[in-house]
């Protein structure tokens, strides 16, 4: 088994290198899939961003199986008033920082992950027979997932803030899991469904 690489709704799929190996095989690899400049987008695995492309992908904890999200540069969502990303002419602090990192997170847990919960109980137990608006759900959750990585991106604690970039590392993590579990469920039900088409891959 290889390496996932994730890019909104597409998939790609990479034979593990040797642990030697650069991650800047890895960033050539997913600027080839996707077209994009390689200095143009971020990859993300367990929660952290992979940035030094001149360490080996050893270094990162690399595995079979392992999953690798791609943000790119120009991806960003439109930015909601006093949401992460929103543009402030106040000046931020690590507290600030941290309030906008954790009122994000409520935000997730209030709404996205029940919404979450409900689409995987739907389909694990009519996983047979999916409706025909299951691609759509599952499409939507991944976007507003991905939409809350791409707005915990847009953080960039000051190298001092030590608490602050703590948080983050956990958040984006914890949404980074939430799509996990999202993509494996969707999988295992079309799987028991060969009726589903190939395009809701």
């Amino acid at each position: 088994m290889g390496l996932t690489i994730k890019w909104g709704k597409e998939r790609f799929y990479l034979d593990l290198p040797p642990p030697e190996t650069k991650l800047a095989t890895v960033r050539q690899f997913i600027a080839d899939q996707t077209h994009l400049p390689k200095d143009a987008f971020k990859m993300i695995h367990a929660g952290g961003v992979m940035k030094d492309d001149s360490a080996p992908i050893s270094a990162y904890g690399l595995k079979p199986k392992s999953n690798i999200t791609v943000i790119g540069s120009g991806e960003l969502p439109p930015s909601r008033p006093g949401g992460v990303g929103a543009k402030s002419t106040e000046r931020l602090t690590e507290q600030s920082t941290i309030a906008t990192i954790r009122s994000e997170l409520e935000g997730l847990r209030g709404t996205l992950v029940p919404a979450l919960d409900k689409f995987l109980s739907n389909i694990q137990s009519d996983a047979k027979t999916l409706a025909a608006d299951a691609e759509q759900e599952h499409a939507r959750i991944a976007e507003l997932l991905l939409q809350c990585l791409l707005r915990l991106d847009t953080l960039s604690p000051e190298g001092e803030w030590v608490d602050a970039r703590k948080e983050r590392k956990v958040a984006v993590k914890e949404v980074q899991s939430l799509l996990d579990r999202l993509d494996g469920a969707w999988k295992a039900a079309r799987n028991s469904n060969s009726n589903v088409p190939s395009s809701a891959l």
